[in-house]
């Protein structure tokens, strides 16, 4: 009986570890894929049902996996078949401003108490240290806001609220890498000569988006129904 047990024990490991190696390699290829890819999710459902039928004519998961290949690239054959919608240039504008008005309140949010505050507690002699202090907080935050928010999700609010999304020129998920580059024209104080690229390029991609491989494109109409960083929660 013990050993009838062990058995049992033995097959149930197995459909376990097989089950979490298939969503593994699931999930690694929908991780590629930007939140508002259409069918994103019934892609999943499909490429599982796919890895299933296999298995179950007789071949190992090794083998299977193996001849879907590399996650990446089976992504990107999926997203070959999403156009890319080039977006008007006044939404990508007024993306920007929106996206400036909340760094300026934030901005204005950590500088206006900062300076109160060491005014009141500490003297006005120390106003503009703390001034100093609290504009370059506020600078790294506006950075990490744009980075973080393209990176994970593929749109800030400004974008979010215009329909648009950061797509590698692929149509793939960009990398953190790639956002940070994206952002460098902040930091090099050449903002409007990257912008100005967009007018002159077959993709309107900005000089830093041709140098990151990233593209600024229309979202499809499934990512206006709920931002990404809403349904996580």
């Amino acid at each position: 009986m013990d050993d009838v047990r062990d058995g049992y024990g033995e097959v149930a490991e197995w459909v376990r570890t097989t089950t979490m190696t298939i969503d593994d390699y699931v999930n690694d290829v929908l991780s590629r894929m930007p939140a508002g890819t259409p069918r994103r999710e019934q892609i999943g459902t499909e490429l599982r049902g796919h890895i299933a039928e296999r298995l179950a004519q007789g071949r190992t998961l090794d083998d299977v996996l193996r001849d879907l290949g590399d996650p990446g690239a089976l992504a990107d054959s999926y997203l070959a078949e999403v156009p890319l919608m080039l977006p008007p240039h006044g939404r990508r504008i007024l993306a920007k401003l929106i996206d400036i008005v909340l760094i300026g309140c934030l901005f204005a949010a950590l500088v206006i108490p900062a300076a109160t505050l060491t005014a009141f507690n500490i003297g006005e002699e120390f106003v503009w240290i703390a001034l100093c202090l609290s504009m370059i907080f506020s600078a790294i935050l506006a950075s990490l806001y744009t980075v973080i928010l393209e990176w994970r999700y593929g749109y800030t609010v400004g974008k979010y609220l215009n329909g648009l999304r950061v797509v590698r020129e692929s149509g793939a998920r960009i990398s953190f890498g790639q956002s940070v580059v994206r952002q460098l024209p902040v930091f090099l104080q050449v903002g409007w000569i990257d912008a100005m690229f967009a007018l002159f390029t077959d993709r309107r991609q900005r000089a830093f988006e041709l140098l990151s491989k990233t593209r600024c494109v229309a979202a499809h109409e499934s990512t206006s129904q709920q931002p990404a960083f809403a349904s996580e929660h």
